[in-house]
């Protein structure tokens, strides 16, 4: 029996010098980075509690409490300070804009570490008709194309340097260019074939899965059938599908039923890019489109949405003009807007209300509420800011003629800002549980080229207007559940492994913000104006961000899908 007591103390004694030291290594080990006393949004949505983090090379390897002499080669007091994972922005159109300049200004100054490509096009596949194409067609913006595929524009991008991460879909719209061209017609089935061979390469190469964007030529010419051909080939890697859906307005329902039908017959989960009720006859429409997307979630079918924070969208003129008259590419059409005849029949179905299409002209109410952002035409480039009615009562012409002569003389299919959703609605949706957040535009640095157009303010704002405008201000939403639905939940609707969420072992993409003091500035008026309140933002943890200014660091990664054949 004496024998017995003596080795459970001895035991005891084991388990407590053991203890002491592991104690004391984790405060004697020297880390790279140590990040204390921060208010810590871990992105799962619970509480946050007032602990240190720890950083060894890209990742994270301690959270919880370090005493004030533990080691590190730099520390950072956030005292007084929000500390969560870096925000994903799940559409962005930081394509072109980190070829000119990879500092992503515009969405690090936001807290933006993880950039999302996709919405219908992407950067690869490229055959040589299209890089013409993509040349002619470059504005303010100016670069080569080394690269044809997939892959190779993302590893392009990651070689030239850049500060965040970046991500992406194959585009729907840039396989059926690759085979088809600009052509109304349905793929045979060799030509189909080929379609599916170029997913399932981009898939390989690290493709998140499938985008479309079916309210624009050449994406609006493909039924159904081709999209669910699409996405079971996305499928087989375990890709998903993403979607500017088919209409926002007056056929939404039936484009969601669309959406549906291609998750569930791809077997594959389903986003839908920016939500929205696109017009004010749409705006009563909210309750049926949640219940349809919840219902399909009770199905079993994975089926989420995303959004922007403001009640305008951006696109162009073409979104303005029936897909008939742009068949064959832009030369075609600007051809087309010559000719007197087709321009009066483009006229009248401008004007009138049509199932057939996405009118956002109807859509926004007015040519008074279509704002002109963009030009290519450096004599054009004075109308910046105006809006259609402006231009119109400029030139005395009708607002319809005005924007058919603009298309023709910029070259272009002019940048355009349509107001066309309610803030009730906005507020609504970032209730809702299963939305992320997407800022549908470049990330830009307040220098030329950028500032030669201007640009819609969620380019600046959208991710700084969550926590500034609807969580702080407003209380729209609790601080926990905003930086989930900036982090984890985006992570997790993608299938992006080990970013997210703040946890040992994951990458270090981490914020360090003010939240009294984050605050969207950028306007419609004047758009090229950063956000503030970010304080230090790390990415694979290397600081980009300190003391709200950019170290010009590029530790940026190419964040793969599930089908790249050499995932981790």
């Amino acid at each position: 029996m004496a024998l017995s007591w003596i080795r459970l103390y001895s035991l005891l004694f084991i388990i407590f010098v053991l203890s002491a030291c592991s104690a004391e290594d984790k405060n004697e080990v020297e880390y790279d980075l140590i990040i204390h006393n921060g208010l810590v949004y871990d992105g799962s949505g619970e509480a946050p509690k007032i602990m240190d983090v720890a950083v060894e090379d890209d990742k994270i390897v301690f959270i919880g409490d370090l005493d004030s002499d533990a080691k590190a080669a730099q520390a950072l007091d956030a005292n007084g300070l929000n500390v969560a994972p870096g925000f994903i922005n799940v559409l962005s159109w930081a394509t072109e804009s980190l070829l000119i300049d990879g500092r992503s200004q515009g969405d690090i100054r936001q807290g933006v570490t993880l950039e999302v490509f996709g919405e219908g096009t992407s950067m690869g596949p490229v055959n040589a008709a299209m890089k013409e194409e993509m040349l002619r067609r470059q504005g303010d913006l100016k670069f080569d194309i080394p690269w044809s595929s997939f892959g190779g524009y993302m590893e392009h991008l990651e070689s030239k340097g850049i500060s965040t991460n970046v991500a992406s879909f194959v585009g729907a719209t840039s396989v059926r260019t690759y085979v088809l061209g600009f052509e109304d017609r349905a793929p045979d089935a060799e030509e189909l074939a080929k379609m599916q061979q170029l997913v399932r390469t981009a898939m390989e190469e690290g493709a998140l899965g499938v985008g479309s964007s079916l309210i624009y030529a050449p994406a609006f010419y493909a039924d159904t059938a081709e999209l669910i051909t699409l996405m079971k080939a996305a499928s087989e890697y375990g890709g998903s599908y993403i979607s500017h859906m088919r209409s926002e307005g007056n056929q939404i329902e039936t484009a969601i039923n669309e959406l549906i039908t291609i998750a569930r017959e791809a077997s594959a989960p389903a986003q839908i890019y920016h939500l929205k009720m696109a017009g004010e006859a749409n705006w009563g429409k909210l309750d049926t489109v949640i219940g349809m997307i919840e219902g399909a979630q009770a199905e079993g079918l994975k089926v989420t949405a995303n959004m922007y924070t403001y009640t305008a969208g951006a696109t162009g003129l073409d979104a303005m003009m029936p897909p008939w008259v742009q068949e064959g590419g832009f030369e075609a059409w600007s051809e087309r807007l010559r000719d007197a005849d087709i321009r009066a029949r483009v006229a009248q179905e401008i004007k009138t209300a049509s199932d057939d299409w996405e009118n956002l002209y109807l859509a926004a109410g007015s040519a008074d509420r279509v704002l002109l952002t963009g030009f290519k035409n450096a004599d054009l480039k004075p109308l910046t800011g105006k809006t259609l009615q402006e231009i119109a009562d400029m030139r005395g012409k009708d607002p319809v003629e005005t924007a058919m002569d603009l298309v023709v003389e910029d070259g272009s299919r002019v940048g355009t800002a349509y107001f066309m959703m309610s803030e009730e609605n906005v507020q609504r949706q970032i209730k809702l549980p299963w939305i992320s957040f997407g800022s549908d535009a470049g990330s830009y640095t307040i220098s030329e080229p950028f500032t030669l157009s201007n640009t819609h303010p969620r380019a600046y704002g959208n991710f700084a207007r969550v926590i500034g405008k609807y969580v702080r201000d407003e209380k729209v939403i609790p601080m926990e559940e905003a930086i989930r639905k900036l982090t984890s939940l985006p992570a997790d609707q993608l299938g992006i492994k080990n970013r997210g969420i703040l946890k040992e072992g994951y990458f270090a993409d981490i914020v360090i913000f003010d939240p009294d003091k984050v605050r969207d500035h950028a306007t419609f008026d004047d758009p090229h104006q950063y956000s503030t309140g970010m304080i230090h933002v790390l990415v694979n943890g290397e600081q980009v961000l300190r003391d709200g200014e950019h170290t010009g660091a590029f530790p940026g990664r190419f964040v793969k899908g599930p089908g790249w054949k050499f995932a981790e």
